[in-house]
């Protein structure tokens, strides 16, 4: 049986790079989602650190995290010509949620419903020697599958790129699409890999040393983007 995942904290490893997935982005382990059934599961976990809290500071208000959802999908539809052909996959488990938010978006400007799905890259990472085992995530592709399609891949935080090369690898199992983009909500740097997400909701400059975390309503019960030091 595998180990339950680790806290979805976005911090250097032994290598620099970000535990878990990213997401997804470094993603972490999640809670019983409420999004309904396919939904990745998620465990119970300690209370996530609040807004103001010792060590962490907010860098990303509910609303704004509303508003940069917001400009990505507008920025999706402007590259796509208005969503042609787009499947959105996010990286579990909060690049999940955050491909939900932006589909419903999307729908909402477009009138038209954008696939979304999830991509789990557990086994095709590269420091899976280097960590602890993790569950395996849900991966569930739209019943067109991704065949010519343009697969916008969705994470919460962009850091070393190596979970992004994995959920490459992962994509290349589900088959060939016409072009793949990247969105994620926030990039804080520190890229070992040669990967640029083409929409980000916010850029924060990061030191090693510090830890970025995302919460999401669906899972954390609140929106926002807490930023703090790792423990020495």
């Amino acid at each position: 049986m595998c180990a339950m995942r680790p806290e979805p904290v976005h911090e250097p490893g032994p290598s620099g790079q970000a535990p878990g997935g990213q997401g997804p982005g470094g993603q972490g382990p999640g809670g019983q989602g409420p999004g309904g059934p396919g939904d990745p599961g998620v465990l119970a976990r300690p209370s996530a650190p609040r807004p103001g809290g010792e060590g962490w500071k907010a860098v990303l208000t509910p609303e704004e995290i509303r508003r940069a959802l917001t400009r990505i999908a507008h920025e999706i539809l402007e590259r796509t010509h208005g969503g042609e052909g787009i499947v959105l996959l996010g990286i579990p488990t909060r690049g999940v949620y955050l491909a939900r938010r932006l589909a419903t978006r999307i729908g909402e400007f477009e009138g038209t419903t954008a696939p979304v799905g999830s991509l789990d890259v557990t086994m095709h990472r590269d420091d899976l020697r280097l960590r602890p085992a993790r569950a395996l995530q849900r991966t569930q592709v739209p019943p067109d599958g991704i065949d010519g399609k343009t697969v916008v891949l969705v994470d919460d935080v962009l850091f070393s790129g190596r979970t992004i090369r994995a959920a490459l690898d992962a994509l290349n199992d589900l088959g060939r699409p016409r072009a793949v983009q990247l969105a994620v909500l926030v990039d804080r740097g520190h890229r070992e890999l040669p990967i640029r997400a083409d929409y980000v909701g916010k850029n924060l400059p990061t030191a090693h040393r510090e830890k970025v975390r995302v919460q999401l309503a669906e899972i954390d019960g609140e929106d926002s983007v807490l930023l703090g030091e790792v423990d020495q």
